[in-house]
């Protein structure tokens, strides 16, 4: 079974026992960025995987969601901010940069930007860690926005507060998906995949300091405190994340940044 891994700090919690303790037999660990994930998922390349939540629209017909997982957060997150020159307020007409890395913080940014600060600025893709030379603002997320940046940038907003306090809803950035197929055929490998989760988030909690001894070894150029932001991302998908990714859904999809998403197709209890 191929399983999909976001190369990003914040994915690295989901893994830990996988990578660090015990792999899970049969599967092949395929790593990536979020936006060469969701391509893989797309083109039937992956059969597990954590996507961006944007990303499930495309391939609804296709996947079942793991229940218990997501990448969340309820406000302040770090990891996905928009760097810019001048005040969020004035960046109407102005050029922003999106990341290629991902997808939902790009339909976040733009939702944001049209439905509550009502502009409508000028959007080119960017690299993962754009210089603003020729850019207004730019968006950027994971562990490039984690890194020291040489660039003094007048305001930086994070996306997971802004969106908190304009809708009231917290953000899951990622959900983890199978597609039907896979899971039909190979259940038990699922079951070990999804076993495999569990005893990472608890080592998390367990032996917590031998945990973020070995995430600051495999991801070296952070530059925030790895335990603090391993507080602030929710990885448990809990109803309230549910509800979040829902009106999210219903946001981007009424402002025709997504197809639109009516249901959440979960994977059955029994396997």
């Amino acid at each position: 079974m191929k399983l999909g891994y976001i190369n990003y700090l914040n994915c690295y919690p989901l893994y830990y026992e996988m990578m660090e303790k015990r792999p899970v037999s049969g599967v092949q660990l395929i790593p990536g960025y979020p936006s060469e994930l969701n391509e893989m998922m797309r083109n039937e390349e992956l059969d597990i995987s954590p996507v961006s939540s944007a990303a499930y629209a495309d391939i609804q017909d296709e996947v079942m969601i793991l229940p218990e997982f997501c990448l969340g957060s309820v406000g302040y997150v770090r990891s996905v901010i928009l760097v810019s020159n001048v005040p969020i307020e004035d960046l109407d007409g102005k050029t922003i940069g999106l990341s290629r890395a991902s997808q939902t913080s790009v339909v976040l940014l733009k939702s944001l930007l049209k439905q509550y600060y009502h502009i409508d600025p000028i959007y080119q893709p960017s690299d993962p860690l754009p210089v603003l030379r020729d850019l207004d603002a730019a968006l950027i997320i994971g562990n490039e926005a984690m890194t020291r940046n040489p660039e003094a940038v007048p305001y930086v907003y994070d996306l997971g507060d802004l969106w908190l306090r304009k809708t009231g809803f917290p953000v899951v950035f990622a959900v983890f998906v199978v597609r039907k197929k896979a899971m039909r055929e190979q259940p038990e490998t699922l079951k070990a995949i999804i076993s495999s989760y569990h005893k990472s988030l608890g080592c998390l909690e367990t032996e917590r300091d031998i945990f973020i001894r070995k995430a600051g070894e495999k991801y070296p150029n952070i530059a925030y405190d790895i335990s603090t932001y391993f507080r602030l991302i929710k990885y448990e998908f809990t109803q309230e994340l549910k509800d979040a990714l829902r009106f999210y859904f219903s946001v981007a999809g009424a402002s025709g940044f997504l197809r639109q998403v009516n249901t959440l197709e979960f994977i059955p209890d029994s396997i």
